[in-house]
């Protein structure tokens, strides 16, 4: 009687018609995750049981129990693949969708876009990149979402509770449309292990960034940071001018998955030649497919060989690997092969996940492990850290420049207790005796001026519409205001000749606090006047405002501040009170649970006068109270940014500098 009050309170709810009478069949060429594991008393995996069936009608329980419980003992997870729509799921024109708004329907091009195949880490579980990054927990949770987008109008807002669509709320037309929070832990709480426990029990969701804020638009959301990453590294420690690029220059690294797969793409778009170590051949294969790398090669001799006969001609390239990034690194020690810039992008905040694959086995034992042994995965992987650690020591004292590319690869090696790693000697909140990129490279010469990876999706799905906002951004960018400009303004002329796109008409481009806005307020003109369909601007959460993270985004701040998670939240809650479609704050990111707070947006430009409105007061607020808080830490290029800015923002804007403590009065002071 209860269960039937319960489901006649409801009008949005999965019905009969939303549960398949058979679960869609699974293609074998796709990737699946490794199992998920943790231990569940009896009581948890009751509890976990009794969380799934929440979702499903009563009389389905019978049947969908054991089902549920059978997915928990093989994956680690209820995932529901009954009630994953079959074949592949890809971003359609929005106008394809049902919705009541062009928001609401606007919201479910890049849900679907995030589980794409073609873009997807794991589309069947949801998973879109960083081996553990979720859309949602489980695809019952999907149909409600969709059912919920499907009926929203424009005076609601639909509440996401780590993948749970709490429900619809009365709001009005400036409010956000959809709010969502993921793995949002109790302090006492929050760490790995109880994350674990809480996504078993489906309860919590890690949503990478713009996973589970769904504004994922495949490794090309990358590819511009990374393009501008190794060609500043390469100015600043490689010798290349500040008007050059990376020709005849070499970068060793690790990684093809979703993030990482773009560091084949953005070497060559920056004139250089690449090595990219991957195990998982099937990665590789997707980045051979999309044009992302040139070639693959089986053995370090012959990746290192034909990467020296590139770099000899200065024909940029790309070369996978076919292995453990430690084989091809112990190669390159052993025979003092010069290598330029080193870095790593494994998935290491799930370095015990499979993120991480130990060396001197394959990849396929390694997920057997993952199933299997995770005490001797475990070992193995402690194992190849320390020797992966040693290698790099050796490589950088024959003067190797590396970077740690914010993958939590060197948290991880102070984790296992390799102490010598720390840079104060003390413990890792001072960070580490190797950078981060964001620390001596992105930091300093892009956010704290205000650059960062702002983006745009045409939801037309045409590519006239790409070309036409490509253009009209190319227009606003002076190239000679800055050199980081003139990077910019090479990158938006190149973007549709380097063949960026996976799914969605997409693109990623650099830009400051008010050239984000002007580039917004042009493209909803051009959607008011109907020269382009609707778009869906945003940026990745890894930005000058988004993420407080102190071993990535604010490896930078030096004040000590870099422990604090106060902007991420302030960014969250200043882009809702302002009214941006979609706001998103994830516990998490791309370094671990309890590493980072991160946060990123959605707005749907749809040509109005409202959306002006809230383009003029969000864009430069979200940008702005970054760098005002690069700024308060004393960072010099933050300083002229804010001095300039509040300059030309006198009567609307005003944002506090700090005063310049003398280094020598200090140091007297305290001998």
């Amino acid at each position: 009687m209860i269960n039937q009050e319960i489901f006649n309170a409801m009008t949005i709810k999965l019905t009969a018609e939303d549960i398949p009478m058979e679960i869609p069949k699974i293609d074998p060429k796709v990737r699946r995750a490794p199992k998920r594991v943790v231990h569940l008393e009896k009581d948890e995996i009751v509890l976990a049981l009794k969380n799934a069936l929440r979702y499903i009608p009563e009389e389905f329980h019978e049947m969908l129990a054991p089902e549920f419980l059978e997915e928990l003992k093989t994956h680690g997870r209820i995932y529901g693949y009954r009630f994953r729509p079959s074949g592949n799921i890809h971003g359609k024109p929005i106008f394809e969708y049902k919705g009541n708004c062009t928001d609401a329907r606007a919201v479910q091009v890049m849900i679907d876009n995030n589980l794409d195949f073609d873009i997807a880490l794991y589309p069947y579980e949801l998973v879109t990149y960083g081996e553990t990054g979720q859309v949602c927990q489980n695809w019952m949770q999907y149909r409600l979402i969709k059912k919920y987008l499907e009926v929203m109008t424009m005076d609601q807002t639909l509440v996401m509770a780590s993948g749970h669509p709490t429900g619809l709320f009365r709001s009005h037309p400036a409010a956000p449309r959809v709010i969502i929070t993921n793995g949002l832990m109790i302090g006492a709480f929050d760490d790995y292990d109880n994350w674990a426990r809480g996504a078993a029990l489906g309860v919590a969701n890690y949503g990478q960034m713009t996973a589970g804020g769904w504004m994922y638009i495949g490794p090309q959301g990358i590819v511009h940071g990374t393009y501008s990453t190794i060609l500043n590294a390469g100015r600043l420690f490689c010798g290349v001018p500040a008007d050059g690029d990376l020709s005849g220059k070499l970068f060793v690294t690790s990684g093809l998955g979703g993030m990482s797969g773009a560091q084949g793409k953005a070497t060559v778009i920056a004139k250089g030649v690449s090595i990219i170590a991957e195990v998982d051949l099937s990665r590789i294969q997707t980045r051979l497919e999309q044009g992302w790398i040139n070639k693959f090669v089986s053995t370090p001799k012959d990746a290192f060989d034909l990467a020296y006969e590139k770099m000899s001609q200065k024909e940029p390239y790309a070369i996978a690997f076919h292995g453990n990034i430690v084989d091809l690194l112990e190669y390159a020690d052993i025979n003092n092969i010069h290598i330029d810039l080193l870095s790593d992008q494994t998935s290491c905040h799930a370095v015990y996940d499979g993120g991480y694959c130990p060396v001197g086995i394959s990849f396929e034992e390694r997920t057997r492990l993952l199933a299997e042994d995770r005490k001797t995965f475990r070992k193995l992987v402690d194992e190849t850290l320390r020797k992966h650690y040693n290698i790099i020591k050796s490589l950088t004292e024959k003067g190797v420049y590396f970077f740690d590319y914010g993958n939590s690869f060197l948290k991880s090696i102070y984790d296992i207790g390799i102490k010598e790693i720390s840079k104060n000697g003390r413990d890792d909140k001072g960070g580490f005796i190797f950078p981060s990129y964001v620390e001596d490279i992105l930091g300093p010469e892009l956010f704290d001026y205000g650059y960062g990876p702002f983006r745009w999706v045409c939801l037309s799905g045409k590519k006239e519409d790409l070309l036409k906002t490509d253009h009209a951004a190319l227009e606003l960018v002076d190239p000679n205001r800055r050199y980081q400009d003139r990077d910019n303004y090479m990158w938006i002329k190149d973007a549709d000749k380097n063949g960026l796109v996976v799914g969605t008409q997409a693109r990623i481009f650099y830009q400051d606090a008010m050239s984000r806005t002007y580039i917004a307020l042009k493209f909803n003109d051009m959607v008011r006047k109907g020269e382009i369909g609707p778009v869906m601007l945003g940026r990745d959460h890894h930005d000058v405002s988004g993420t407080d993270s102190p071993f990535r985004e604010t490896s930078n701040i030096k004040d000590g501040s870099n422990i604090m998670a106060d902007m991420a939240t302030q960014c969250f809650a200043g882009n809702a009170a302002r009214g941006m479609t979609m706001i998103a704050l994830h516990n998490g990111g791309g370094v671990g649970i309890g590493k980072s707070i991160n946060g990123g947006f959605g707005m749907v430009l749809d040509g109005s006068k409202r959306v002006d409105d809230i383009l003029m007061q969000a864009m430069p607020w979200d940008v702005m109270g970054g760098v005002a808080r690069r700024a308060w830490a004393r960072n010099e290029h933050s300083i002229e940014t804010v001095i300039e800015y509040n300059k030309n923002n006198q009567g609307t804007d005003h944002i506090t500098l700090p005063y310049i403590a003398s280094e020598e009065l200090i140091n007297r002071l305290i001998k």
